[in-house]
């Protein structure tokens, strides 16, 4: 591969920042964490564990988890994508060091997953934090259905100010059905909560021109404001045999993230409280996405997914959804199509005028029988205490007029 000299660092930056605008634009300034509303942090396993012990760094986890508590503590919410699970179990299993066969890796994260969520949870109950777990799989995130569920879960913990630590469900995950790397896992779950930024803590504090253990001219690349062939083709493969991942697995991640609205934010884990060194301007590399994330989920509404109903509103409704509202059972007058809860619906005022679309939270079924029906209701028609909006005005996007 030939990689880019040192001297067109800077180029490169301001290149990627001209993508509509004349070349000579210069490159945006880095973002401030502070100004951030919902982080994802994610911990590999490089750095949370002693390769040559395979045992957990104790004291790095605790300075971690003071910075974990400090934004906590600023208002921040915070959500923790951790790997270390396989490497902790492996270590117990006294499994060699090779790549594992998907059982060894099962029973190795069956056994590592129990330690992991320990020291987690002590590390952060001693700055006065409770932690929650949540094992995911591909399909969580894949799956309309369970991606809501996973969606709300975290939801309620982040309301309960609870920090979720999140790992993939490595004990039965198969290789058709798994991500392979928390990189690109941690990028979906700050989709999937509409997170703002995604800090990816790793043995590098960000991209280079070229390797720089190779080439001692290679550049840190502070700022890439879109995604090009040419910054996708700096990255290289997996570092040590505890991680899946490499620069290569970052650059999709970052795709995955600037694209669902998220910041992201490579920067070096091997010091002491990295997330302080990030706030106090140490050396990383920032991907700037384009949208905030509610703009980005808007548009995803608006224009990605094709509509399986339509629910038909009186004029109280449409107006109290111009006003910002959620749109409430009472409002909807006649329900069409077969939809699922989270699916794409139509809105319609009193003339049949599309007003706007959003995901409903109820599937067809429920949704006529809660039509023009009060909230309170709604335990005793369908049985459950649902959501007391038909669509909440976070998943709706409305027209013009």
């Amino acid at each position: 591969m030939n990689h880019p000299t040192a001297d067109t660092a800077a180029a490169l930056t301001e290149d990627a920042a001209a993508s509509s605008s004349c070349a000579s634009a210069p490159a945006p300034a880095a973002p401030q964490l502070g100004a951030f509303r919902r982080i994802v942090v994610k911990v590999g396993s490089a750095l949370l564990v002693d390769s040559s012990r395979g045992a957990l760094r104790h004291a790095w986890l605790a300075a971690l988890a003071e910075d974990v508590a400090h934004l906590h503590r600023e208002g921040k919410e915070v959500l923790v994508v951790s790997s270390g699970a396989i490497a902790l179990g492996r270590n117990v299993l006294k499994l060699p060091k090779r790549p594992l066969k998907l059982e060894e890796s099962q029973a190795a994260a069956a056994v590592g997953q129990i330690a992991l969520a320990r020291a987690w949870s002590e590390a952060l109950a001693h700055e006065g934090v409770a932690a929650g777990q949540i094992l995911i799989t591909l399909g969580d995130t894949e799956e309309r259905r369970r991606y809501l569920n996973a969606r709300s879960t975290i939801a309620k913990l982040l309301e309960l100010k609870v920090v979720p630590v999140i790992n993939e469900n490595d004990t039965v995950a198969t290789s058709e059905i798994r991500y392979g790397d928390n990189d690109r896992l941690a990028a979906r779950v700050a989709g999937m909560t509409s997170a703002d930024l995604l800090i990816l803590l790793s043995d590098i504090d960000g991209l280079y021109t070229a390797p720089p253990n190779e080439n001692p001219n290679a550049a840190l690349i502070p700022v890439v404001p879109r995604i090009t062939a040419e910054i996708e083709a700096m990255a290289g493969g997996a570092g040590t045999e505890l991680s899946r991942g490499g620069m290569k697995t970052k650059v999709e991640a970052a795709k995955i993230a600037t694209t669902a609205g998220a910041h992201l934010v490579i920067a070096s884990g091997k010091v002491k409280n990295p997330l302080r060194a990030i706030e106090t301007g140490a050396r990383c590399t920032w991907f700037l996405a384009p949208a905030n994330p509610v703009a980005s989920r808007k548009r995803w509404i608006a224009g990605a997914l094709e509509p399986r109903g339509t629910l038909h509103l009186d004029a109280g409704a449409v107006a109290a959804l111009r006003r910002g509202s959620s749109l409430l059972p009472a409002g909807v007058k006649r329900v069409e199509g077969d939809f699922s809860r989270g699916d794409a619906v139509i809105l319609r005022g009193p003339d049949g005028a599309e007003i706007g679309r959003g995901l409903v939270a109820y599937d067809h079924d429920h949704a006529e029988r809660l039509k023009g029906r009060s909230s309170d209701e709604i335990v005793t028609i369908t049985g459950f205490e649902g959501r007391a909006a038909m669509v909440h005005r976070d998943d709706l996007v409305l027209g013009g007029g």
